[in-house]
């Protein structure tokens, strides 16, 4: 990878108040923020070589990117590995950075890692990348999922983690005491696709409960708590409904969360991370579950 010189730069502050503006230019915006998607074609932004998706607080700065610069392909690439693959950068392009944490106990990088283990050195360290459509000489071939091919995974996706579900009412939440989702009913979506998307958004706070991930915030957010319990479960839906093709739109509910977000994010430079690093888990818990129960 191409690293980023790191003197004088701030990670954390430089992502933070970049999603920070994404946001504030969101409200004035419809409520669009960086991670909702117009259509069902938003794909999780991957690297072009390894075509790996990209994780954590890469997928929502690199969407942030793509948002602001009108890109329409979600593949990216450093300056070497597009030139591997006989492509250039066109001249004046400007990269986009990707965060890696750098574990020094283990001597590896990872994505999504909080800084949360004690016993081990974390750090992020900065790269470089660049989108598809900065570069010469290279053929996007983009994945194009079919809308029932969508619905038919959201709904094998969904129905094998054996979630409790209610359906009924007006409103979609998700209730700790009864350990239950409860969601409208079906035909008061505008779709399948945006019952699936509401139902990604419910399943990542189901992950909190305490016989799954026992996701408890109170500690380090305090009052602030459980509105970023609600960004998380914005980030984790965003994430699986990009991997399932799955329009990902603004909720009503989130208006009254905005103030709360923007004063965590702008009072800590980590936050953030932590939020979209707490997404990432659940997803990844919740694909584990998926993949046990195919196994069973």
């Amino acid at each position: 990878m191409d690293k980023i010189e790191q003197k004088g730069k701030d990670i954390y502050q430089e992502l933070t108040d970049k999603i920070v503006y994404a946001i504030e230019k969101g409200v004035v915006n419809n409520w669009q923020m960086p991670w909702h998607t117009k259509d069902g074609n938003s794909l999780l932004p991957a690297n072009v070589l390894s075509k790996k998706a990209y994780r954590g607080i890469n997928i929502l700065s690199l969407w942030v990117t793509v948002a602001e610069k009108g890109y329409s392909s979600n593949l990216w690439g450093t300056y070497k590995q597009w030139q591997e693959l006989g492509a250039q950068v066109r001249k004046g392009e400007k990269a986009a950075s990707i965060t890696f944490w750098k574990i020094k106990e283990l001597d590896q990088e990872m994505e999504s890692q909080e800084e949360s283990d004690p016993k081990k050195a974390f750090f992020a360290r900065g790269y470089y990348v660049f989108n598809a459509d900065q570069v010469s000489g290279y053929e996007i071939k983009e994945e194009s999922i079919e809308p029932q091919e969508r619905i038919d995974q959201a709904e094998d996706f969904f129905r094998d983690l054996r979630a409790l579900i209610f359906h009924g009412g007006n409103k979609a939440f998700y209730s700790l005491k009864a350990d239950q989702i409860v969601l409208p009913m079906f035909e008061m979506f505008k779709d399948a696709l945006y019952y699936y998307g509401t139902l990604a958004h419910e399943h990542i706070h189901w992950t909190a409960h305490e016989s799954r991930l026992n996701r408890n915030l109170e500690n380090r957010f305090g009052s602030e708590s459980y509105a970023f319990e609600e960004l998380i479960a914005e980030l984790g839906s965003a994430f699986i409904s990009a991997r399932l093709g799955l329009i990902n739109e603004p909720r009503a509910e989130q208006i009254s969360y905005l103030d709360s977000w923007l004063k965590v994010l702008k009072g800590d430079k980590r936050a953030i991370f932590t939020a979209a690093s707490k997404a990432q888990e659940a997803v990844d818990w919740m694909y584990m579950q998926f993949e046990n129960s195919k196994v069973a």
